[in-house]
């Protein structure tokens, strides 16, 4: 079978393919039929030279078409729903119903749409001016972006139509598109859905272009390429790191998710309260999707005391009974046994599973380690090391000074929770905590498990290193993370009709907050 066509430069065309690969079915294991190009360092010179000259054309045009595009593109997702889910499906192994079609998909066009209602209102851009001096600034766009989607989410992170790509276009850039080869059928439905959006609204023909794979090499030099503006990646630590030095060395830009736990205390309290209902909250987002969020659960901090040990009892039953999900391929299963077992060879103790499960596709059992704070602290690196997938560990501190050290031995994470009761016995204990585990998240969560990441402009879907690239950032939440993909541009007594239209004095593109003479202040043409 001839592997499907890569889109450069506005064309469905042959790839200058250096090999071919094949998805496969986490189901079964068996591959799929269809085929796709391992691109050769000319489609990517094509690709970046067709966006540099998509970034000039979209520069050019007005906000309002930009946010047109990516309404019409949410419309056209939904409009092919059926036929997307189950490409999905069939490449992820995740649910249909509820978790494609009626959680997922919703939640990628929901993006879609924030991020057209941001680029058209436009406050985004933080119009600052100081009429005295006449000099102005704001946020534009910053040029091409590399969009590198994860394998866990193939909507709504993929590189075509996840949170990324939304910000980078909302902020006006061009977009390459690299798939993820655990799903590329669905990216290629999505970017032929983006397509015919696209060209319904007439926009620049190199505003997205799309790849299926790339050698590693030709990766690194992709993100450092003096025609590329900024990078986003979500995916593993080791690929992230390297792709962070390749852009550093070059001085671009590259905002990546990477490895997170998400540490969840539990304090006394609330297992004297509520016991039951926090082990069910703790075991379903732990294995939720096969464990495979990034902001699973991974360690779970507890004090010594006869409640801890009955509710790890009450953990293991649970994690017992649970089936497990399959893993999105056999490369997820190999990482988490590798995983597991490196911690256990540090000493962490198996309190049930830990083992794969010799079945069609890669299962592996719902795992819970446990290891105590003193063993923690004694080899924290390894101690830390992520498991991905349907496993978690509990560390046991002897009391709130270890629990304390614990914390603050903690890399950076996405989130981090606690668990306190509703009267008060734990508050206390909080109080010592909690500045400890604030200093090493970027969202903290009270008496709530981490893995609902709510699509709204107050989120933090970002945290300090090495959970992300940089402290300061989000993935998800318009307008912040579209201010990933923009510089800073300042006009310097610049004439009036040479500003753009959000710094001229009378805003002609409508209303919009500008800090104006240092006070925020809402104008439209009329300036009223």
């Amino acid at each position: 079978m001839e592997p499907h066509p890569i889109l450069i430069a506005g064309n469905w065309r042959s790839s200058n393919a250096v090999s071919t690969f094949a998805a496969e079915n986490p189901s079964t294991g068996a591959e799929l039929p269809d085929r796709y190009p391992v691109s050769s360092w000319a489609d990517i010179d094509a690709a970046l030279n067709a966006a540099v000259e998509a970034a000039v054309l979209l520069r050019q045009t007005p906000p309002a078409k930009i946010a047109a595009f990516l309404s019409r593109f949410a419309d056209l997702i939904e409009a092919n729903a059926e036929k997307i889910v189950e490409m999905a499906h069939l490449e992820t192994a995740l649910p249909k119903s509820p978790r494609l079609a009626n959680v997922e998909l919703p939640r990628t066009t929901n993006q879609l749409r924030q991020a057209s209602a941001a680029a058209l209102e436009g406050s985004w851009a933080m119009p600052t001016i100081d009429t005295k001096l006449n000099i102005r600034s704001h946020l534009a766009a910053i040029g091409p972006v590399c969009v590198m989607g994860p394998n866990n989410f193939p909507l709504a992170f993929n590189a075509v139509s996840g949170g990324d790509f939304a910000a980078a276009i909302a902020a006006g850039n061009p977009v390459i598109a690299k798939s993820h080869p655990s799903h590329p059928g669905t990216t290629r439905l999505l970017a032929e859905t983006a397509f015919a959006a696209m060209n319904e609204l007439e926009m620049p023909r190199g505003m997205l272009q799309l790849i299926y794979h790339m050698s590693r090499e030709d990766g690194l030099k992709l993100v450092a390429d003096a025609r590329i503006g900024a990078t986003g990646f979500t995916g593993s630590r080791v690929a992230g790191l390297a792709l962070k030095s390749a852009a550093d060395a070059a001085g671009k830009p590259i905002y990546l998710e990477m490895s997170s736990l998400n540490p969840v205390i539990i304090l006394p309290g609330a297992l004297r309260e509520r016991t039951d209902k926090v082990a069910e909250e703790f075991t379903t987002s732990c294995l939720a999707a096969g464990g495979q969020f990034c902001t699973k659960p991974g360690i779970l901090l507890l004090l010594a005391g006869e409640e801890s040990e009955q509710f790890l009892k009450n953990l293991v039953q649970r994690f017992a009974a649970a089936p497990p999900a399959p893993l999105l391929s056999r490369a997820v299963g190999k990482n988490l046994t590798n995983s597991v077992a490196k911690l256990v060879d540090a000493g962490a103790q198996v309190l049930v599973g830990a083992k794969s499960i010799e079945a069609s596709g890669s299962r592996y059992q719902s795992t819970l380690l446990r290891v105590d704070g003193r063993q923690f602290l004694s080899d924290a690196e390894t101690f830390q090391t992520e498991a991905f997938g349907n496993a978690a560990m509990a560390i046991v501190a002897r009391d709130v000074d270890e629990a304390k050290k614990i914390l603050a031995a903690l890399d950076g994470q996405l989130t981090g929770g606690i668990y306190t009761d509703s009267h008060g016995s734990d508050d206390e204990i909080y109080l010592k905590l909690e500045p400890e585990l604030r200093r090493r998240i970027g969202r903290l969560l009270n008496d709530k498990m981490p893995t609902g990441v709510a699509v709204t402009s107050a989120m933090n879907h970002g945290g300090p290193y090495p959970a992300t690239g940089h402290p300061g950032f989000t993935a998800v939440g318009i307008p912040a993370s579209m201010r990933r993909f923009s510089q800073l541009e300042c006009y310097d007594n610049v004439r009036a009709a040479r500003l753009p239209p959000d710094l001229q004095d009378l805003n002609p593109s409508g209303k919009m907050w500008r800090l104006i003479d240092g006070g925020w202040t809402q104008a439209d043409a009329a300036g009223k």
